[in-house]
């Protein structure tokens, strides 16, 4: 079959989150036909999956201008701008009413598999520019389809594939064998089951952003609770403590970022959780009563735990993407562009600024990385910086360079700082280039009223990883 003349053909968005919605309705409302094909069984799939955390931004911050248009004319109210949504009100109240008025333009149970230039693989050069995209869908039916586009935004986020409690970025020896007592997302302790898990036990929880600290603060919930008795968190870090690890506290920019920061160092302050520093986990063995014994790189075991959350971080699923010619970050598997206002290694806590179509663009002409994905393994996304992307890309591919290069748009500081290959080198922690936590040598904390902290002294600033 001969591919179709490009530009009668549709963008394809991959993926019907927050972002590649918004995506959606940018390419609308520049005359732009969208086709959004979403691997779950609805919109913001992902979002619902978390439902039960509540966002840092505010609801003035997640509703992206031009689909509260959109929305306007079906009666549709924004809620409580100062207010704080959690993900299943985001995915209630705001993206599933935006994948409605959509319509049909949003596929579900619709898995890409595979994207190439129709007849060229990555390999070919001639006439590569003037092929559309060719995009492979598994739907859950069975049956596959291939549908052809003239251009593709990938918005299908990082939420499926979690980094491992590895420090390596490997999985630990033994950690698929123990998959049965770890959990690498949040756990929900309302839900009565889950809450039964964890309840009494004993959870390391691996990590440092601010999904370690949801969980370690939701742990120090249950172990107050009357039917937490017992409950007792043990928090896994690669690094020191200092005053920057909780992050910005009152000076955040986001009030409820610093202030989820404040609820973690409250739960080790208060002694519903210890602090493991220094570690970095190469092994999880099984002990002889089932229960689980991590082990870090010098050999240490740390005592054994019922279960493990690894909240480790996120980082993009690639491999659909194979064929295309893609210039992807060595470190951060984020566009080449856009990665050095992003990259930890390099930044002390700032603003990334609002950026879009050149800084997200690839050999590959007309696809794009958009979201969380753009972000490759870098920490600290928001919303709105995925709303200005998807705005100026739309007006890019409709041509009106003038308004994609246009910033519509004003950013918080994000936190951006200090990760992991900056906190790992003890020189560059303790130096003035704005490292956070200097690399300790391995060693339990419990910290109170009367203990200093691991670490005091060192470098201040906001960080986060």
């Amino acid at each position: 079959m001969n591919a179709p003349v490009t530009n009668e053909l549709p963008v394809v968005v991959i993926g019907a989150g927050p972002t590649g919605l918004a995506a959606a309705v940018h390419l609308i409302d520049r005359g732009i036909e969208p086709l959004v094909l979403e691997a779950g069984p609805t919109a913001a799939a992902a979002v619902r999956a978390w439902s039960h955390v509540r966002l840092f931004s505010t609801w003035g911050e997640v509703v992206d201008p031009a689909a509260e248009k959109l929305l306007a004319p079906t009666g549709w109210t924004r809620p409580d701008p100062a207010a704080y949504p959690s993900g299943g009100d985001w995915a209630e109240q705001y993206l599933q009413p935006l994948a409605d008025v959509l319509g049909d333009r949003v596929r579900l149970d619709a898995r890409v598999t595979g994207v190439s230039r129709a007849g060229r693989d990555r390999i070919v050069d001639a006439d590569r520019d003037q092929q559309p995209f060719v995009v492979h869908i598994a739907h859950a039916d069975g049956h596959e389809e291939r549908i052809f586009a003239r251009a593709v935004i990938d918005a299908s986020g990082t939420w499926s594939t979690p980094s491992p409690a590895g420090a390596g970025g490997l999985p630990a020896l033994g950690e698929k064998a123990a998959a049965d007592r770890i959990t690498y997302r949040v756990p929900d302790l309302k839900d009565p089951a889950v809450r039964a898990r964890y309840a009494g036990r004993r959870t390391a929880v691996i990590g440092s952003g601010a999904s370690a600290f949801t969980a370690l603060a939701s742990l120090a919930d249950l172990a107050v609770s009357d039917d937490g008795t017992g409950t007792k968190g043990v928090w896994v870090l690669r690094r020191g403590i200092s005053g920057s690890t909780f992050g910005g506290g009152d000076a955040d920019q986001l009030p409820a970022r610093g202030a989820l920061g404040l609820a973690a160092k409250a739960a080790v302050d208060d002694g519903y959780v210890d602090a493991v520093t220094g570690f970095r986990t190469e092994a999880i063995e099984r002990a002889a009563d089932g229960r689980l014994v991590l082990v870090d790189e010098d050999g240490r075991r740390l005592d054994p735990v019922d279960e493990v959350i690894v909240l480790t971080g996120l980082r993009p699923d690639l491999g659909f993407l194979d064929e295309l010619r893609l210039g992807l970050d060595e470190r951060l598997q984020a566009p080449t562009e856009l990665a050095p206002l992003i990259d930890p290694n390099q930044h002390s806590c700032g603003t990334v600024y609002p950026h879009g179509h050149r800084e997200l663009s690839h050999p590959e002409k007309d696809v794009y990385l958009v979201g969380m994905k753009s972000y490759g393994r870098a920490p600290t996304f928001l919303a709105m910086t995925g709303y200005e992307q998807v705005r100026s890309l739309a007006a890019a591919l409709a041509g009106d360079l003038e308004a994609a290069d246009r910033v519509e748009l004003t950013l918080p500081e994000t936190g951006v700082c200090g990760g992991a290959g900056l906190f790992d080198d003890p020189a560059a922690a303790q130096s003035d280039g704005g490292g956070c936590c200097a690399t300790p040598e391995p060693a339990l904390v419990q910290l109170g009223v009367d203990a200093p902290a691991d670490g005091e002294g060192a470098a201040g600033g906001r960080c986060s990883s």
